[in-house]
């Protein structure tokens, strides 16, 4: 069972828990200590979940319990018991008001959602099944469950000089990061198709992140060009891209020395430099963020990516990164902590 769908079973069960907590001590007790008002307990926990005809149904069993045990302590005819009746029946009105506001935010958060969910379509649009030669497919996670939205970023672009592809990581989260990666994509999106060479889309990308109005962000990102059994990249300061032969062997392409991320240009680093391999028929090439590497279970061990490759070799690819997706969720046993995307690419 989900963490989030034990938290929800226990807190519905919570208020019958409660009143027969009570029921229980004030008969084993007896009338010699009244428990009478605690009752009240079971409508007070009611609106944390459920609609308002669920915590009507729990005040209207809590009222009986009242009256039941007020009979057995003799205490119906006096204030206690009064006030016992008078305190359920107010708590229970409490508590309708309470489901109501809960409902409201709930209805809130759902507009805030499809909100989200439309500006992520806009920001990652699909990518394309083919490109060329190449077979793509794509996953992304976002850390931000309420919002569904986050800093990753991918593209493909199928150009007069071969399949250009980026995945980028944005320092941070939220709106800011958002922000920043919707400026990164329409860079990559204008510069893949027009430049002639992979260096001078990376100095258009740093060069959008350098204007950016107060930018205070940098970016982590990886471009590939697949090209005539060939692939290239240009690597500022990203995870290295996993390359998985037909024969199953795997290979982490590395740049002789990694370039600063985007937006960090200005501190005076080397430029970025090209590096190439080969990148033939069968070859898989998988492309991800830190969300993937980084993610932790429960003993503060990282994903071993590279230990669960074979996971690719399933036929359709879109499939592969669902057994992959789900192989990491089981990993870290609950929500990721940071965004995560996945990119392969199939040379068929």
């Amino acid at each position: 069972m989900r963490p989030q769908n034990h938290r929800l079973t226990v807190l519905s069960l919570l208020p019958f828990v409660m009143m027969a907590a009570v029921t229980v001590a004030d008969l084993a007790v007896g009338p010699a200590v009244v428990f009478l008002p605690l009752v009240s307990l079971g409508p007070a926990f009611a609106p944390l979940v459920g609609s308002w005809r669920r915590t009507v149904c729990v005040g209207g069993i809590a009222l009986l319990l009242c009256v039941g045990l007020g009979w057995y302590n003799t205490l119906l005819d006096g204030s206690r018991g009064l006030m016992s009746i008078a305190t359920v029946l107010g708590v229970t009105a409490a508590s309708l008001l309470a489901v109501s506001m809960r409902q409201q935010r709930e209805a809130e958060l759902d507009n805030v959602r499809s909100i989200a969910e439309a500006a992520q379509r806009v920001l990652l649009k699909p990518v394309p099944r083919l490109a060329g030669r190449v077979r793509v497919a794509v996953c992304y996670m976002s850390a931000v469950a309420e919002a569904r939205i986050g800093g990753d970023l991918y593209e493909v672009v199928t150009s007069p000089h071969g399949v250009r592809v980026i995945v980028g990581d944005v320092q941070g989260k939220g709106l800011e990061a958002v922000e920043t990666a919707a400026v990164v994509l329409g860079a990559f999106r204008e510069a893949a198709p027009e430049e002639a060479d992979l260096v001078t889309v990376g100095h258009r990308l740093e060069r959008a992140v350098d204007r950016q109005s107060g930018a205070e962000k940098f970016v982590t990102a990886v471009l590939a060009e697949v090209r005539s059994e060939e692939v290239t990249f240009l690597n500022f300061g990203h995870p290295a891209p996993l390359l998985i032969r037909a024969d199953g062997t795997t290979l982490l392409p590395e740049p002789p020395s990694y370039a600063l991320p985007l937006g960090l240009g200005a501190h005076g680093a080397e430029p970025a430099e090209t590096f190439r391999t080969d990148f033939l028929p069968g070859d898989q090439l998988l492309l991800y963020t830190d969300g993937i590497t980084e993610a932790r279970d429960a003993e503060g061990r990282f994903h071993p990516l590279a230990e669960r490759v074979h996971l690719l070799e399933e036929g359709d690819p879109e499939a592969a990164l669902e057994m992959l997706r789900q192989d990491l969720l089981q990993h870290v046993s609950g929500p990721l902590h940071d965004d995560a995307a996945l990119l392969v690419l199939r040379y068929r």
